[in-house]
């Protein structure tokens, strides 16, 4: 089976939405997504990239339309949990920090799942240390020590790392998958993502 990445950060809605669609492609196609703890900032700032909201600002209409395109796809995966966080855009470094934390102490599955509830049901202001911790304090985590560990030299290594190494592979912005070698970016290539899936799943039977 293949290996499929998953590039990830907190701050972005459209890697909320695709969060919460992937479990379906797992149960059809028997194959895991491995989330990959990234800076979309960095990603950006990397590849001269912008927000969609600053970058397409001046063009007529395109706002408009990716509203649309967003509802559409909360509709269709019944995504009625999902709440536009009155703080966006939020400064994520201290929860990828901690997601790189997770990753290395066996518990990023769950605290991906904590802080995407945290971020975009509960509209939390998740870049306030005392708001993050009393988050991760509630979903179970001890949220104290989890940002004294966001402070580790390594850890923030780490991040920067995968940053980077998402760059080199091609990624420009998030949500960005990576099907063995073969590149998707946004929630509108899911079907291309699980195409590809079942593709290099028979090719290597």
């Amino acid at each position: 089976m293949p290996d499929v990445d998953f590039i990830f950060d907190f701050a972005s809605p459209n890697a909320y939405l695709v969060s919460r669609a992937l479990p379906k492609i797992t149960q059809r196609t028997g194959v895991g997504f491995n989330t990959v703890p990234c800076l979309l900032g960095g990603i950006f700032k990397a590849t001269n990239n912008q927000a969609p909201m600053v970058a397409f600002a001046n063009i007529q209409n395109k706002s408009a339309y990716d509203l649309l395109e967003f509802r559409r796809f909360v509709a269709k995966h019944k995504l009625t949990d999902f709440r536009m966080n009155p703080n966006f855009p939020v400064n994520t470094l201290m929860l990828m920090r901690g997601a790189i934390v997770a990753r290395d102490e066996g518990w990023l599955e769950d605290y991906v799942t904590a802080g995407l509830h945290h971020m975009w049901e509960a509209e939390k202001k998740m870049d306030d240390p005392e708001v993050f911790v009393a988050a991760l304090d509630e979903s179970g985590f001890d949220g104290s020590a989890l940002l004294e560990k966001t402070r580790d030299p390594t850890v923030k290594a780490g991040l920067l790392e995968n940053t980077q190494k998402a760059v080199e592979r091609g990624a420009f912005g998030i949500p960005t998958f990576f099907v063995g070698d073969e590149m998707f970016f946004g929630k509108e290539r899911l079907a291309q993502v699980e195409e590809e899936i079942v593709r290099q799943t028979k090719a290597g039977a």
